[in-house]
């Protein structure tokens, strides 16, 4: 069963599956994620059951996706390969036959903030952000049209996922931002700290068992210590409702609360 605090509005850290509740994880400042839809946040090499994830929140057969593939593009591409590439036949998003799936791309804030460009986000029920580099993505669209399209999809009850640089963008404060020097170990980047704030007072990082990053957000946390912090091991998920947290597995979910864990800046 699920925990709630009914006193104070902050995340809830709750193990589902195979895994035993064990117990909450408070920030320091209330953090809520939205309170309609859903976020499904995944620590990279995101695997066929998340993206299955995604469609069943975004309404199975009803569901209409929307890709972002920016982090990942690092050079001109027309949309019809970018449409083939995140949508075509060797996507992930193929296996949903009947699904309709489109690719929105732009690198022009001034095209990010057009009715044209945002037009497929006023009906989508999910969106997902591939990895990459999340800078390439807060640069396109923050403080655009585009991103408030975005949250129109959550306040609808869809979905916005995304894994790697498309699980960090969607938290206030952006870890491993750094765009020049294009550096993803450089955990704070002055410029490059704002991200979408899907969940707010929230910052996730990810690929933390694999590229042993299990210590790498404790400079974050004492830097910014109203922040929720979240670190995703590879290939495992989170799905974020209101103020409930559920972590899908297979792995684990570091908590960072500004608490002491027996040592261990993480629940």
């Amino acid at each position: 069963m699920p925990l709630r605090n009914r006193t104070l509005a902050r995340v809830l850290f709750v193990v589902c599956m195979a895994f035993p509740v064990t117990g909450a994880a408070f920030g320091q400042m209330p953090s809520h994620g939205p309170a309609k839809g859903y976020l499904l946040v995944t620590g990279g090499a995101t695997e066929p059951r998340d993206y299955q994830r995604l469609i069943d929140l975004a309404g199975g057969a009803k569901a209409k996706i929307v890709v972002i593939p920016n982090g990942s593009v690092i050079k001109p591409t027309d949309q019809a390969t970018l449409q083939e590439m995140y949508c075509g036949v060797k996507s992930p998003f193929a296996a949903f036959r009947g699904v309709p799936c489109t690719v929105l791309y732009t690198n022009d804030r001034a095209v990010a903030n057009s009715e044209a460009f945002v037009a497929p986000l006023k009906t989508a029920t999910g969106v997902w952000f591939v990895g990459g580099r999340h800078w390439r993505i807060a640069d396109a669209y923050l403080d655009t049209l585009t991103l408030k399209e975005f949250f129109k999809v959550l306040d609808r009850g869809g979905v916005i996922g995304g894994g790697s640089a498309g699980a960090t963008i969607q938290g206030s404060y952006m870890v491993r931002g750094s765009a020049v020097p294009d550096d993803n170990t450089i955990m704070m980047a002055p410029g490059h700290e704002i991200g979408f704030g899907f969940e707010t007072n929230a910052t996730f990082d990810q690929h933390v068992d694999v590229r042993h990053r299990e210590n790498d957000l404790a400079p974050v946390m004492k830097a910014h210590p109203d922040l929720l912090g979240f670190g995703l091991d590879q290939a495992t998920s989170i799905t974020i409702h209101g103020d409930i947290v559920t972590v899908n597995g297979p792995k684990r979910v570091a908590v960072w609360d500004g608490k002491d864990h027996d040592g261990k800046g993480y629940y």
